[in-house]
């Protein structure tokens, strides 16, 4: 397992400190952590991709505040997790207002750093029924189950259809259902499986899915002709359900 991690913190002590309790944790994990730092909120924000598992933000940073950081962050990357490293928890329980996961106060401590970072994992693991977790190209990407349109078998991988791209993992379908709430995912053929959250259509043996975030363009998959009864008769509970 990979953990990506973005450290935001002006102060090279305080970095080295933040990382040798990572290392040290994701090495009792069995893990994997590849971290980057940067000095400068704003080089971060202008440079920052949206690959990153767990953000560490330094609340007090030289030209802009942490704060303000995260709001903007959050304009960009909804999901990321956040913990806040601070001198000033004052300031820290306000992290509700960006979705902070957690706060650690300075000087960092392994112990409560490990605790927080057990929480975070949970949530990243998917053990929270809003995300599953995706090995892509042995990169964990964590994918809230809202935002996945459909799911495909192709040759040997799973690829997982989202509104942001396309995931692939090595898997089967029948693990992939696992993984998804029953009611809200169905097979409309022997190597797709529908979420009707998208559904905008079903036509004879097709169904359209819409790509979502208020876009036009469509997707369109076949139903199989022995499943279509079974599809059709849970996409109606679906809507009944959510009318």
């Amino acid at each position: 397992m990979l953990l990506n991690v973005a450290i935001v913190e002006d102060e090279q002590s305080a970095m080295e400190v933040l990382k040798g309790c990572l290392d040290r944790w994701c090495a009792g994990k069995g893990m994997e952590c590849r971290i980057k730092w940067w000095e400068n909120p704003i080089d971060f924000l202008e440079r920052y991709v949206a690959e990153f598992d767990l953000v560490l933000l330094d609340i007090e940073l030289p030209d802009m505040n942490g704060m303000e950081v995260a709001r903007k962050l959050r304009e960009s990357d909804g999901k990321v997790a956040l913990i806040f490293v601070t001198n000033m928890a004052q300031y820290a329980i306000k992290g509700y207002e960006v979705e902070a996961d957690d706060f650690v106060v300075k000087p960092v401590g392994y112990y409560d750093f490990s605790m927080k970072l057990d929480r975070v994992l949970k949530k990243l693991n998917g053990k929270d029924e809003d995300r599953i977790v995706v090995n892509n190209d042995g990169v964990l990407k964590y994918i809230a189950v809202r935002d996945i349109r459909y799911v495909e078998v192709i040759k040997h991988k799973v690829a997982y259809h989202t509104v942001e791209g396309v995931y692939e993992a090595r898997g089967t379908l029948k693990k992939a259902e696992a993984q998804l709430p029953e009611g809200t995912f169905a097979k409309c053929n022997n190597y797709c499986l529908v979420n009707f959250r998208y559904v905008s259509s079903v036509k004879g043996y097709n169904v359209t899915l819409s790509r979502g975030r208020g876009e036009r363009e469509c997707d369109e998959l076949p139903i199989s002709h022995p499943r279509k009864k079974d599809f059709v008769k849970a996409l109606g509970r679906y809507l009944g359900e959510n009318a």
